[in-house]
C-alpha cells in the first residue's frame, strides 16, 4: 500500500516531546492536537483524525507493531466500557482544568511560575534548563509546562498500555478519542 504524507504525522508526534523537552514553549503546538480533532469531528462527523491523522496513534503503531513492542493483548473489557472512558475523560478535563486554573495565577501574579513537569499528575520532574525566560509573560511557560506535562502523561499512559496491549490501546480511552466520538454521535443524531 502506498504511504501518504499523513502517514508520517508520527513525526511530528515525536518531534514535539522532543522540542519541549529543549523548549518548553513548543509545549504550545500540542494545542493544534486539541483543537484539529474537535474541529474535525464538528465539520465531517467523522473520526478522520483519530482514523487518519493522530501521530500518537501511528507512533504506537510503529512501535508497537513494527518494532513489536506490543504483547499485542486484547484491552480488558472493564477498558473499554463507558464508565471507565467517561471516567477518564471527566478525571482528564479535572487535571487540565487545574492546569488552566495554575497557568492563570501566574498570570494574575498570585504565584510564580513553576519550572516543572508532573508527571502521570503526581510526579514533578525539574524541566528547569527547558526555559530561560522570553519576551512573553511568565503564565505562557506556566501553561506550556502544564500542558507539556498533560502531553507527556498522556504518552506514557499510551506507550504503558502499548507494551501491556495491542499496540493502539491507548486510543480506546483517549480522551480526544472520546470527546469526538461524542460529537460526532451528537451530530450524525441530529443529521438524521
Amino acid at each position: 500500500m502506498k504511504k501518504r504524507w499523513y502517514d508520517y504525522l508520527w513525526i511530528a508526534s515525536l518531534a514535539y516531546l522532543l522540542l519541549g523537552f529543549f523548549n518548553i514553549l513548543f509545549a504550545w503546538l500540542g494545542l493544534l492536537c486539541f483543537f484539529i480533532p474537535l474541529v474535525l469531528s464538528l465539520v465531517k462527523g467523522t473520526k478522520s483524525y483519530c482514523n487518519h491523522y493522530c501521530g500518537r496513534g501511528q507512533l504506537f503503531s510503529l512501535l508497537g507493531g513494527q518494532f513489536g513492542l506490543s504483547r499485542k493483548k486484547d484491552i480488558p473489557n472493564w477498558m473499554k466500557s463507558k464508565g471507565f472512558r467517561y471516567g477518564f475523560l471527566i478525571f482528564f478535563f479535572v487535571m487540565f482544568f487545574q492546569m488552566l486554573w495554575n497557568t492563570f495565577l501566574v498570570f494574575a501574579g498570585t504565584h510564580s511560575l513553576r519550572q516543572a513537569v508532573t508527571l502521570l499528575w503526581t510526579f514533578r520532574l525539574p524541566w528547569h534548563w527547558a526555559y530561560h525566560g522570553t519576551l512573553f509573560h511568565p503564565g505562557a511557560a506556566q501553561f506550556a509546562f502544564g500542558f507539556y506535562s498533560v502531553m507527556l502523561t498522556s504518552t506514557v499512559l499510551g506507550l504503558a498500555t502499548m507494551v501491556l496491549f495491542k499496540p493502539r490501546s491507548w486510543c480506546v480511552y483517549c480522551p480526544m478519542g472520546t470527546m469526538t466520538q461524542l460529537i460526532c454521535k451528537a451530530k450524525n443524531h441530529n443529521t438524521k
